[in-house]
């Protein structure tokens, strides 16, 4: 405590933290490091304003600006950065739909030279760092045209970055560079068609010559995807209808070969399961051997919907009275009581079930063609071994959704023949397979369990150990998860699994187990950070870099352990939080941040994955407790009413003397102890900018919410309270200014808590549900999911249905209790939310109306279950301000408070 006091006795002169500093504040964006460890390269953009990229030297030596650079890449010898260049602010805030667009700038991280282009959609670098392929945007001339084929490519710059020659492509709709950065392959789709086909460039010769591989007027080449081990490139061949009425025809699978130039077609549409059609819609996978390419067929019903569209009849004499075509013009939907989907999730999920594509495997060895899904199992994924495939279905369990979960039925599926023998049923907590393919693995929501995809055999790995391996903290009415799988090690030989705490390795032949860190007894969480994504598996003996949470503390670190032994070495520890941002793809660098309260998220490099030599890249706020009178966050805890031992964050105000007694401002949403160390960059959203209060001589208080089932409204009441009353007997809060604020879930506690308890002066409900009754049987429009299951089994906490019990929907519900609101209350919701109906708030407000209960209500036009335009998140969050500041600070009312705000014709 006295560090506090000292720190901001310090401070007394530090200004407010004003909305003004809050759309100012810079933020680093899209950060990343180059192969080589010497660059790093980041974004710095203010909310509103104009940002530039900065390209630094980690030594230090040589440090490059982009001015208005977004988006940035680093080619991978380092030589190069690009950046995508916004427009001006304010010209773009001034322009119509038709203003200016992005271009690019390349820096030369060897002279800081820039060259530029415009209209730029997007760009890439080769592999090897010596192309850059520059999408534009589509030319006037052709954007202004009427042509029916919606496929009319774009134009595209090829720019060799060592010699400055470049080739303009037009017309390009897709284009794909092999890995060794030896070919461009691209299709071009024009507006006469007669230019369509398929073409390479060779990137090697010096003339840099086009070929065309094949095409005829109107063809249609998509779906290039390089086998890069033997560049090889597979793709689609269809054709456009002369008119453009239907989409392209059915699709052939050809290949080309760099080596020979040799063009073969391995699949005509006629060599697909009578029901599918091969379309160009689809996604080629080639395994990494280059012995099978995974592709797609879709459902020939959902191809026909496409190509017999009707158009309506026009109207005649003969046909005045004809019903047929009257109907239709029919608008609306059966909703049937045993369709799978409610309409609203159909309508959502249509085009991905329309689309669906149903995977099939083409052996280049034998030349077959094995389809591997179906319409009972409609999901199965590539696979890169030889052995078996998993597939899944949700088909029977689609109507469960609506109240319960989702559940899936598995299968092992033959590369071979196409066979599937099914081998989980209902099951919740999904299975994967061993990188190789010889084991099946999965939770049951109390064990791990292993399948041999080949002789059958299973085994339950975790049942004889009494450590749970379930989800410890699970609150919520529904079975409890896992801590997911940590890996494989080379040829599956033993599989990696995670507890809350610890990793254990499992040997997939013996089963016998080893728990290889020790954090359970530290309250120490552990988890790999996997340095290599590229490798699947981890090798014998391999050093694991593990990152470190402590559960209790809340400090962060950096650990090290092997595959196969037990025990840790620390690395680094720290009240602090630490974030691995990128690794460098040809070094041991590490690019990372570290952050507390006060610190901001800067950028660092360690030479290795010891992280010796730290160097800090990047200086953004260093004076900000000099400019701003910030606060600092503090850990506490204290017994909530059942006597348990509940923790939270408190955030003492920027000019805290320990004689004074201050407001409180209350943010919480369910557990949010673990962000002690994190830094709130500050945004203008539906959250508070918590140091933007603390530097208004707020404490801002973060405590955790621990639930019961079926009272979640009073298991936010028994935690806040108790934690109330401990800043109170800590001298800290003022007990008549403390407010309360949520949104969405903690919304609706808000508005439920302060049925139960007049401890607070003021609050502030966000997009809350008002009625469990009427929100229960409502629709989260985004998802078109009834809202059942949330209720019954997931965060509302009550566990049946309303037909069960129909008490926790009244008990829990803030409309049956307005009348018992002694406290002020803003509400806030969109009217285009697509989570919580915004009816909910209505409902609540026309019963603090009805109640004669001092509150106010904030409606947004169109706006969803985050308020998206800058005015509203900007109006939002001054009213939020403005009503904590009359309510727990005596500041004057501004008449929107007092008077309201008539309606006129907005």
């Amino acid at each position: 405590m006295l560090s506090v006091i000292f720190l901001n006795q310090a401070a007394q002169s530090q200004g407010q933290f004003t909305f003004e500093d809050v759309m100012k504040f810079e933020d680093i964006k899209s950060p990343t490091i180059s192969d080589d460890g010497n660059w790093v390269v980041y974004g710095v953009w203010p909310e509103v304003g104009d940002g530039e990229v900065v390209v630094k030297s980690v030594n230090g030596r040589q440090e490059f600006s982009i001015e208005r650079g977004a988006s940035p890449q680093i080619s991978s010898d380092g030589k190069w950065v690009g950046a995508l260049v916004q427009p001006p602010y304010i010209e773009a805030q001034n322009a119509d739909n038709n203003g200016p667009k992005q271009g690019l700038a390349l820096l030369n991280t060897s002279s800081g030279e820039t060259m530029e282009f415009e209209e730029v959609r997007s760009f890439s670098f080769s592999n090897d760092g010596r192309w850059v392929r520059i999408n534009h945007h589509q030319t006037e001339e052709v954007s202004k045209g009427e042509f029916k084929n919606s496929e009319i490519g774009l134009p595209v710059q090829i720019l060799n970055l060592e010699n400055n020659r470049e080739q303009m492509l037009p017309f390009v709709n897709e284009a794909a560079m092999d890995s060794t950065s030896s070919y461009l392959a691209y299709s071009v789709v024009d507006t006469s068609g007669k230019g369509n086909g398929l073409y390479m460039l060779d990137l090697k010769s010096a003339d840099g010559g086009v070929q065309k591989i094949a095409g005829s007027e109107n063809s249609f080449y998509s779906n290039l995807t390089w086998d890069d081990s033997e560049s090889v490139l597979a793709f689609t061949e269809s054709a456009f209808d002369p008119e453009f009425e239907f989409y392209p025809s059915d699709a052939s699978i050809q290949t080309w070969t760099a080596a020979n130039g040799e063009l073969e077609t391995h699949l005509n549409p006629d060599d697909v399961e009578e029901g599918f059609r091969l379309r160009s819609n689809n996604n080629l996978t080639w395994t990494n051997d280059g012995n099978r390419l995974f592709y797609g067929v879709m459902d020939a019903e959902m191809v026909a919907l496409d190509e017999h569209k009707e158009e309506a009849d026009s109207v005649t004499v003969e046909n005045l009275y004809d019903i047929d075509r009257i109907m239709k013009d029919i608008e609306g939907k059966v909703w049937h009581w045993d369709d799978p989907q409610i309409k609203t999730q159909e309508k959502v999920t249509w085009e991905r079930t329309k689309n669906h594509l149903f995977t099939a495997v083409y052996h280049l060895d034998s030349g077959r063609s094995v389809q591997l899904a179906n319409k009972e199992i409609p999901d199965v994924g590539p696979v890169h071994h030889p052995g078996k495939a998993l597939g899944s279905s949700d088909l029977p369990y689609q109507k469960l959704r609506t109240w319960d979960g989702t559940y899936r039925d598995y299968y092992l599926v033959d590369l071979q023949s196409g066979e599937a023998e099914q081998f989980l049923e209902q099951q919740r907590f999904g299975a994967s397979l061993s990188p190789n393919g010889q084991y099946a693995a999965w939770f049951d929501g109390d064990d791990w369990h292993l399948k041999h995809t080949e002789n059958g055999s299973t085994r339950n790995l975790t049942a004889d150990i009494e450590t749970p391996f379930f989800d410890e903290d699970n609150d919520r009415p529904q079975p409890s998860g896992s801590y997911d799988i940590a890996g494989w090690t080379d040829d599956d030989r033993a599989v990696l699994i995670n507890d809350k705490y610890d990793i254990w390795q499992f040997d997939t032949q013996s089963g016998e187990s080893l728990k290889i860190t020790e954090g359970r007894e530290e309250n120490r969480i552990f988890r790999i950070r996997d340095l290599d994504p590229d490798t699947e598996t981890y090798a014998r003996n391999e050093r694991l870099l593990l990152t470190m949470f402590h559960d209790w503390n809340k400090s962060y670190g950096f650990y090290e352990a092997r595959v196969g032994r037990t025990g840790t070495d620390q690395i680094m520890e720290d009240d602090k939080r630490f974030n691995i941002v990128a690794l460098a793809e040809d070094d041991d660098a590490i690019l990372f941040t570290q952050e507390t309260y006060q610190e901001y998220p800067n950028l660092w490099v360690a030479a290795d994955r010891r992280f010796r030599n730290p160097a800090k890249v990047s200086n953004l706020h260093e004076d900000l407790l000099d400019r701003f009178a910030w606060g600092e966050a503090e850990l506490i805890d204290w017994l909530n009413m059942d006597g348990d031992t509940v923790q939270g964050i408190l955030i003492y105000p920027g000019d805290y003397d320990p004689d004074k007694k201050y407001p409180v401002f209350i943010y919480y949403y369910e557990r949010f102890s673990q962000r002690l160390h994190d830094f709130n960059t500050p945004v203008t959203n539906h959250r508070p900018n918590l140091a933007q209060y603390a530097s208004d001589g707020y404490a801002v208080f973060l405590p955790d919410v621990w639930f019961d089932v079926p009272i979640p409204g009073y298991s936010a009441t028994k935690n806040l309270v108790p934690g109330v009353q401990k800043l109170i007997e800590m001298g800290v809060a003022d007990p008549d200014a403390i407010g309360l604020h949520g949104h969405s879930w903690s919304g609706y506690l808000t508005a439920q808590v302060v049925t139960q308890t007049d401890i607070f002066a003021a609050a502030v409900a966000g997009a809350p549900v008002g009625n469990m009754t009427s929100a229960y049987s409502g629709i989260r429009w985004g998802s078109g999911l009834a809202r059942q299951f949330q209720y019954e089994q997931t965060q509302s906490r009550l566990g049946v249905s309303m037909w069960e019990n129909l008490a926790p929907y009244i008990e829990n519900s803030p409309v049956f209790f307005a009348d018992r609101i002694n406290t002020p209350i803003m509400i806030q919701h969109g009217d285009a939310d697509e989570a919580v109906p915004w009816y909910q708030s209505i409902e609540l407000y026309l019963a603090l109306r009805r109640n004669g209960k001092e509150s106010v209500f904030l409606h947004y036009y169109d706006e969803p279950h985050h308020l998206r335009k800058m005015a509203n998140r900007l109006d939002y969050a001054i009213k939020m301000k403005e009503y904590m500041d009359h309510y727990l600070k005596g500041v004057p009312a501004p008449a929107w408070i007092t008077d309201g705000v008539p309606y006129r014709g907005e």
